[in-house]
């Protein structure tokens, strides 16, 4: 079997503008001093990263890798969810998204659109540099304002809006495949891909692409009300990264899992820090290395009540203890005996 590895931690909730935080340099030390094994990039953050001199030069990329180096940091992946949001974005939520793009292209959604892919193009020759075999994103929705449907979605439309998806995500799919590298989709509610229904449509609609995969977070699926341990059971061969975080659903008689327009520390869906929360974390790397996921085990700090640096600080030790060693034996194997045709026949009774 395969072993997880980690601990790592995706950088994009702790980027600001004071140090360690402002520079990859300052920022890699600082992980590393927490016990982190591995950094997830975001793109969109120059302060950290640079994606289109990443795509174009060798050099900046050896370089990239070699700060990390320094402080005994891997690149576990690229992240590219802000502009993988922007490849597929319905026109209500145009005011809100422009902000995730440059200015150049702020109330103009095709430019915007454009600018997404060809980000994303960028992120996959960037990874490839790297020498990087998988990539976090969202794959940005065209249906989500009819996720719950009153009214009725018109006859068509569910599998209209797969197609103009695909379409939109197939070149950008191809780009990645002639690179080597996997688009691991982290399925979230917001997102056309949001649950393993919707992960199966989107494959049908690319007729089950090698390189349309999962980035695995259970914390949504717990917000969701899915089964997050099944779910691995099902999804298992399309896993390709995972998110370490922690959530919790406590539905009262007021609100459920639409939330009812509340703040995060209000709403019953709720996500924690490590350890704060209700998800069966040993459950989870359990069965992620039953299947043999090789991948990184990468925090993502998300939680409404603790402050980001204490969630950081306890998350390494909190990744490292349920990684899992795998046996190279089995735990019986003192009792065993070695293979003989007859003694088994004499045993079955031939």
């Amino acid at each position: 079997m395969s072993q997880i590895k980690g601990p790592g931690i995706f950088l994009a909730q702790f980027a600001g503008n004071e140090a360690p935080f402002n520079s990859f340099e300052s920022i890699c030390k600082w992980v590393a001093g927490m016990g982190y094994k591995a950094v997830q990039i975001p793109t969109w953050d120059k302060r950290l990263f640079n994606l289109e001199l990443a795509a174009e030069s060798q050099d900046y990329c050896d370089q990239i890798k070699g700060i990390a180096a320094e402080q005994g940091l891997a690149i576990s992946e690229l992240s590219t969810h802000l502009q993988g949001q922007l490849v597929a974005v319905h026109p209500a939520y145009d005011a809100m998204f422009d902000g995730f793009a440059p200015d150049e292209v702020n109330g103009n959604p095709a430019a915007r659109t454009e600018w997404a892919i060809q980000q994303m193009k960028y992120a996959a020759v960037a990874s490839n540099k790297l020498g990087l075999t998988a990539h976090a994103s969202f794959s940005g929705s065209f249906l989500w304002h009819t996720v719950y449907p009153w009214p009725q979605r018109p006859a068509g439309l569910v599998e209209q809006g797969f197609e103009a998806l695909a379409e939109r995500w197939l070149p950008i799919l191809n780009t990645f495949d002639e690179n080597g590298v996997d688009v691991c989709y982290e399925l979230h509610p917001g997102e056309d891909l949001h649950d393993g229904v919707t992960f199966e449509r989107f494959l049908e609609a690319t007729n089950n692409h090698a390189r349309a995969n999962i980035l695995y977070d259970p914390s949504h699926f717990v917000l969701q009300q899915l089964d997050y341990l099944q779910f691995i059971d099902f999804y298992h061969e399309r896993i390709k990264a995972f998110h370490v975080k922690d959530a919790e659903f406590l539905p009262n008689g007021k609100a459920g899992v639409y939330g009812g327009y509340q703040g995060w520390q209000d709403r019953p869906g709720r996500f924690r820090s490590l350890g704060d929360g209700q998800i069966d974390f040993g459950g989870i790397f359990s069965k992620l290395t039953q299947y043999g996921y090789k991948g990184w085990a990468v925090l993502e700090w998300e939680c409404c009540l603790k402050h980001p640096e204490q969630g950081a600080k306890e998350g390494a030790p909190f990744i490292a203890k349920h990684l899992i060693r795998t046996t190279d034996k089995a735990f019986d194997d003192f009792a065993g005996v070695a293979a003989d045709r007859e003694f088994n026949n004499k045993i079955l009774g031939l």
